[in-house]
């Protein structure tokens, strides 16, 4: 696995900047290592929600997790508030950054990520190639 780090600036939307980044390098796997910063708006889709919520306000990104590629991402967040009350769910776009979005991404070079719909779930869903 190789490593990269970056940096998204405040006003810059956290899903945007990574599925565009992932794309502009043509990287065919990736995982989510560690993000942290801070959101002025969190754009979130709930477990078996259709719809995604729109929070705004002040707040601190817990965590971020899941897996991006040129071929699509999934990614859940968890937001504090100013309290420390926690949500999360799936990342939508939508979700900009205050002050700063500190992010290290793990490329996976010896696999290619897919997405193709599973009548199952009703969603595109990770296909794993070596």
């Amino acid at each position: 696995m190789m490593a990269i780090a970056m940096r998204l600036r405040p006003g810059e939307d956290l899903k945007v900047m990574l599925d565009r980044f992932v794309k502009e390098h043509y990287i065919k796997a990736a995982c989510m290592i560690t993000c942290c910063g801070s959101l002025q708006q969190a754009t979130i889709r709930y477990a078996d929600k259709k719809d995604a919520d729109v929070l705004k306000g002040k707040f601190e990104i817990v965590s971020l997790t899941g897996t991006l590629s040129e071929a699509g991402s999934h990614l859940h967040i968890s937001v504090s508030d100013e309290k420390g009350q926690t949500t999360g769910g799936h990342l939508k776009e939508g979700t900009v950054v205050y002050t700063t979005a500190e992010i290290v991404i793990g490329i996976l070079t010896e696999y290619q990520f897919d997405r193709i719909f599973d009548p199952t779930s009703g969603y595109k869903e990770l296909l794993i190639k070596l």
